[in-house]
């Protein structure tokens, strides 16, 4: 937990908190109390001594001069960020003062969370005890991943995925919507390895990515295509017999209509869907078909658009097709997260709601719900999330935070667009200075944390707060006094013991090293196969085989006249969704906020290079610096997000122009990449 050198530095076990699969062990190097240096655990073999850019300078997020230290109290309007201090007893009070009426008829109060962190104590233990004890209105926390997990789940069961540890001994690595240079760095330091001995690393993004960059092939369909794309590679495997046969009669479900489906998609017929070549889609199945171990890196990207679900879906059943499953360094790999056994009743504890089925807002249309008249929000109470930030059709979201009627209380550590929108503002500590528990998504070991400093300033872990508050609204259940040593070892006992880890750091869960998980079958389905045929789609509403759902906002549906440009916003390499955001030298890094578009669209627009231009649809407009490059193919432009508002030119971001009324397929996720724009020229 903690270890000593002759120098009087202390180094204690940490782990990375944020939205990242790598979910890295640290080694936080500490004297007299202070943090100096925060590094990657060598012995741990996902991280293996090495951190993203960002991490690595986690000390200077955390003593940022502008970090949140004391309670804050709005003075001014909603939106302007103007606050005084105040004590934590002033805080409490009006917090529990306002709330206590409200819960009178509790669906009024809303809680607004996700991944700031991933830590299974201070992200939704004591916090959703408290809401569940006010039978406070549920949150569906969809922003991300939900899409992509329900499209994986009705074709292959649990997210168990691939063990990253064998990823280098893969002849074939797919990265289809996965920018793993900037969102999952260990695991492309794995495929760097199996690029050296001899595999072929192909990418599949509608943006030349800094990943496609050093693959050897990159193939770039239109935004929301991928589904298309999928079948386009069943047809060829299927007609030219590159089926495992047998793996198929033995492990798969309806194999005989997916081949009929497939029928459908001939190379041709894809390639004007996805706005490629045929000769590519034939490519692609013939290594795709012929190479063993092949393995899919595929990530969320794709599911952002109105078929994001059914996209998943699509790719997770072309490794079963080829019998790639065979292999333990094989098969497509979403998610590790099902390889764990958290106590979610324990953590969260719904049976404080003692019977009570409150409503359910989705948190990707939080704009729409603030400003619902007929069933209201009136108090919300934001952690672990910026939505004025993340959230799509931000002017929506913007409208519903400041009304004066609305209660809003923010926890945070810095103040971020959201925070001022609070009409209180409580400071949360950063993963330095509290105990936690990381469940990560991209390798097999649970990852402890142990608190390194004390708290800065007056600064509190989120259970803390959230006990604060228990107190001062009168719960007297014991599980309110319950210590973040025992919620943790709660959450976990299934598998291990908490303390016994902690000094350690980790854990991995799992099955032995080389363990090929499904070469005979055994899905995490109804059937207990790869389900091509599921009766699970068709109650979810979508068709029961892998189908093609073309994107809401198509480049050649009739709203392309005026809107001809598909925008996508990933992630900028220096970013972490909103994180690091106003850490000055990841944004000195970064610049400031540009439009990547390729020369032949700029030039019918009369855009010149480093220009400023104005993007917008009818939902907004923001001004962007053009950045003229083939990295966006024709008809695509992009803008690496997430940026702070009050951070840009104009005070807005790339959620200015993404759309909360429409919701994908599968998941009811937020389709951030399924967005028409015109882009127009400055004037200087």
């Amino acid at each position: 937990m903690r270890t000593s050198d002759p120098l009087s530095v202390t180094v204690v076990k940490g782990a990375c908190p944020h939205d990242c699969p790598d979910t890295c062990a640290l080694d936080v190097h500490v004297r007299d109390g202070v943090a100096i240096k925060v590094l990657g655990s060598a012995g741990h073999a996902p991280t293996a001594g090495v951190l993203c850019t960002k991490v690595a300078r986690y000390t200077e997020r955390t003593y940022h001069k502008d970090r949140l230290l004391h309670p804050m109290r709005r003075i001014g309007t909603k939106g302007e960020g103007r606050f005084e201090r105040i004590s934590w007893e002033e805080a409490i009070a009006i917090v529990a003062d306002r709330l206590k009426p409200l819960a009178a008829v509790p669906e009024q109060i809303l809680p607004y969370s996700y991944a700031g962190t991933m830590g299974l104590v201070q992200g939704e233990s004591m916090s959703m005890r408290f809401f569940h004890k006010i039978g406070a209105s549920l949150l569906d926390r969809t922003i991300c991943s939900s899409a992509g997990s329900v499209g994986h789940e009705i074709t292959l069961g649990s997210r168990i995925g691939i063990d990253v540890e064998l990823a280098d001994q893969a002849k074939l690595i797919i990265f289809w919507g996965s920018n793993a240079i900037t969102s999952s760095v260990h695991f492309w330091a794995r495929a760097q390895e199996a690029k050296r001995r001899g595999a072929t690393l192909v990418a599949i993004d509608p943006y030349r990515s800094l990943t496609a960059e050093k693959c050897h092939r990159h193939l770039a369909p239109l935004p929301g295509t991928d589904s298309a794309l999928a079948l386009g590679l069943m047809h060829v495997l299927i007609r030219d017999d590159l089926i495992d046969h047998d793996y198929v009669e033995r492990y798969c479900l309806g194999y005989e209509q997916l081949r009929e489906r497939a029928g459908a998609y001939d190379p041709e017929r894809v390639a004007a869907i996805c706005g490629i070549s045929a000769a590519e889609i034939e490519w692609l199945a013939q290594i795709y078909g012929s190479t063993r171990p092949a393995l899919i890196r595929v990530n969320y990207g794709l599911q952002r658009v109105r078929g994001g679900g059914m996209a998943a879906r699509n790719i997770a059943c072309l490794p079963a097709l080829v019998g790639a499953f065979r292999d333990a360094a094989g098969g497509v790999f979403l998610s590790t997260s099902g390889n764990f056994n958290v106590d979610q009743q324990a953590l969260s504890r719904p049976d404080l709601l003692a019977g009570r089925r409150p409503r359910t807002i989705n948190m990707s249309t939080i704009g729409h719900a603030l400003l619902n008249n007929s069933a209201p929000v009136r108090a919300v109470i934001v952690y672990n999330s910026n939505p004025l930030a993340i959230a799509p059709d931000s002017k929506r979201v913007a409208r519903g935070f400041a009304r004066e009627d609305l209660f809003t209380v923010v926890l945070e550590h810095f103040q971020t667009d959201t925070a001022d929108y609070a009409d209180i503002l409580l400071p949360a500590t950063t993963q330095l200075e509290h105990l936690d528990v990381v469940k990560p998504y991209g390798h097999y070991y649970m990852v402890a944390n142990n608190p390194a400093i004390k708290p800065l300033g007056e600064a509190k872990p989120n259970t803390e707060i959230f006990r604060l508050l228990a107190r001062a609204m009168g719960f007297t259940e014991p599980c309110f006094e319950d210590s973040d040593e025992s919620i943790a070892q709660a959450a976990v006992a299934a598998d291990w013991d908490f303390e016994a880890v902690r000094k350690a750091g980790w854990q991995r869960i799992g099955p032995p090293k080389g363990t090929a998980r499904f070469a005979a079958g055994g899905f995490d389905t109804p059937s207990g196969k790869v389900e091509f045929l599921s009766e699970r789609a068709t109650a979810l509403g979508v068709d029961a085989l892998p189908d093609f759902i073309a994107p809401q906002e198509d480049t050649r549906s009739p709203a392309a006249l005026r809107y001809p440009l598909a925008m996508i916003s990933p992630p900028a390499r220096n970013f972490l969704n909103s994180s690091f955001v106003n850490v000055q030298s990841l944004r000195a890094t970064e610049g400031e906020p540009w439009l990547d578009i390729h020369p032949a669209d700029a030039a019918a627009r009369g855009i010149a290079a480093d220009s400023y231009v104005r993007v917008f649809n009818d939902r907004g407009s923001l001004e962007l610096r053009a950045r003229l490059t083939e990295r966006a193919r024709r008809g695509v432009v992009v803008a690496l997000s997430v940026w702070w508002k009050k951070l840009t030119r104009d005070g807005k971001n790339a959620n200015e122009l993404t759309s909360s009324d429409t919701l994908t397929d599968l998941g009811r996720a937020p389709i951030f990449y399924d967005c028409l724009v015109q882009v127009e020229a400055l004037q200087p």
